[in-house]
């Protein structure tokens, strides 16, 4: 089973992932929590640290992913369930170097590496920030950057068997509602 959770930012996405996750485990399998942001500034450190409280004795097992998704194939038991937070993080290390360079290419290898990790997993759940809706222009990287991410989620959304967009702590199915259905305790 593949979940795709797309949603605005501070919007519950990242909880209702948590706990979607967690109710698709086993006994005899791991959890994993694919954290991928490297965090550049007090408020990202800030959230990373309400990400690690909310979920601590939850059963998940933090895998540094920051690059090179395809590593964690390597690095875990693929028959647990891995919930990647998220796909916006990882976009952006792969694309924006630390030397300042800008790898414009960068959204083809996430795209096909994710997909990849999604065909080599039994579980998961992807986490994405559907940012790239507002009529407003951004500078060009920002752009490129947008439209990369939307092109990396439109692919991920067809490996997936569910599809949930996350809006103001609402959550609408586009894909896969019976799935959902299954699951209704993760709404409670």
């Amino acid at each position: 089973m593949k979940v795709f959770i797309s949603g605005g930012n501070k919007c519950g996405k990242s909880m209702f992932a948590q706990r979607l996750s967690k109710s698709m485990t086993s006994p005899d399998a791991p959890l994993y929590y694919l954290a991928t942001m490297i965090p550049a500034d007090d408020e990202d450190k800030a959230r990373v640290s309400r990400h690690q409280k909310e979920r601590a004795g939850w059963g998940f097992e933090t895998v540094e992913a920051c690059r090179d998704i395809l590593t964690v194939v390597d690095r875990c038991d693929t028959r647990g369930v891995f919930l990647l937070d998220s796909v916006t993080a990882l976009l952006s290390n792969e694309m924006f170097m630390p030397d300042g360079h800008i790898d414009a290419s960068a959204f083809r290898r996430v795209t096909e590496d994710l997909s990849e990790f999604l065909t080599k997993v039994a579980k998961a759940v992807v986490v994405s920030d559907f940012i790239y809706s507002d009529a407003y222009h951004y500078d060009q990287f920002t752009e490129m950057y947008r439209r990369a991410l939307a092109y990396i989620d439109k692919h991920i959304a067809k490996h997936c068997s569910v599809v949930i967009e996350a809006c103001c702590g609402v959550i609408i199915t586009h894909k896969g509602s019976n799935f959902l259905k299954d699951h209704q305790h993760v709404f409670d």
